[in-house]
């Protein structure tokens, strides 16, 4: 684990993010003459998927509270980091024990110079649009449908086997890997290997790589957790579209923690473009008529990191999973020792 994803240029002019059309001459080149993506690449963000309601068409802080943005991420970040008692005792019953102490987290900005306070740029209010009627939205703790809980990005509702945990709690797909790439707390690295008609992409978390020819590939249309991808070269920017998503996998939510209706009609269009030696531009765009009444862009922008990518052995380090269902089993076999 280290220690340390429709253009829509005006709006993001707006808010004074380069755009795909300022594109700096002095990035690294590789022999075919493209911009050379390859490398590292840290996407940690402070910047929230959705414009907070309270500052309405408020695009960007200011510098002061920018400021106060990245001091309190760093004050939380040093009051929660304090080393575990290794003989603390049991929690008491019923509390909630929570998951990892904030040393695993990424809590602070990744490009600071990024003041806007949303990463979707359109619809221009920050915000997702509305659902298109009659879409089934679930979050944790929902248990109107079975059939949902398998869609949820990460925790699932029920314990009567893996089928009711979510996906990431399964290893089949990294809750923040995407596409498209979002920030999500830990693990926020991706590795990019770039050659003239390939490029791979590597996520850290859950070591998700998806492999995507820049030439003229018949797809395949098989269906699968991540898509398929496809991309070529607009000029300096990379751009890949992806489709063909199973539609056991929910389509684009506004958290990892909940489905809404499913990805069999899910299209997303990325566009990678280097801006300079240490900064990627990501943008993506999200269609799914079925899900959504409008398209959906936003923009993450990524820093270059000296880190490697480690290995990270989900399947193989899944006690979490096995302890959940072993102790439901238990307490279902004390439940019913009790009532004979």
């Amino acid at each position: 684990m280290a220690t340390l994803s429709r253009k829509v240029l005006i709006c993001i002019v707006c808010v004074g993010l380069p755009t795909a059309a300022s594109a700096n001459d002095g990035v690294p080149k590789t022999t075919d003459g493209h911009p050379n993506l390859s490398g590292v690449w840290d996407y940690r963000s402070l910047i929230p998927l959705e414009r907070p309601e309270r500052l309405a068409e408020k695009a960007s802080l200011s510098p002061t509270e920018a400021a106060s943005r990245q001091a309190e991420a760093r004050r939380r970040t040093k009051e929660q980091d304090k080393a575990s008692d290794a003989d603390r005792g049991a929690p008491p019953k019923g509390t909630d024990v929570g998951s990892y102490n904030s040393f695993w987290y990424d809590n602070t900005a990744g490009v600071e110079s990024d003041v806007r306070t949303s990463l979707i740029v359109d619809p221009a209010n920050g915000r997702l649009p509305a659902y298109q009627a009659g879409v089934e939205v679930q979050a944790i703790g929902d248990v109107r449908r079975d059939d949902a809980i398998a869609r949820l990005r990460v925790g699932g509702v029920g314990t009567a086997g893996p089928e009711q945990r979510g996906i990431s709690e399964r290893c089949l797909l990294g809750f923040s890997s995407g596409p498209p790439i979002l920030p999500g707390g830990y693990n926020q690295n991706i590795g990019i290997t770039q050659t003239s008609d390939h490029v791979v992409i590597l996520n850290e978390m859950i070591h998700d790589a998806r492999i995507v020819p820049l030439k003229e590939v018949p797809r395949l249309g098989l269906t699968t957790w991540m898509g398929e991808s496809r991309g070529h070269w607009e000029g300096d920017v990379m751009v890949v579209t992806t489709q063909s998503f199973t539609p056991k996998l929910s389509s684009f939510s506004r958290s990892f923690f909940s489905s809404a209706g499913n990805a069999a009609e899910l299209n997303i269009i990325e566009r990678f473009q280097r801006l300079d030696e240490d900064t990627l531009r990501y943008e993506f765009t999200v269609s799914d008529p079925a899900t959504y009444t409008a398209p959906i862009t936003g923009v993450l922008l990524m820093q270059r990191s000296n880190e490697k990518i480690f290995e990270y052995a989900c399947h193989e380090g899944n006690y979490a999973m096995r302890n959940m269902l072993s102790g439901a089993r238990a307490e279902e076999k004390l439940i019913a020792e009790t009532r004979n």
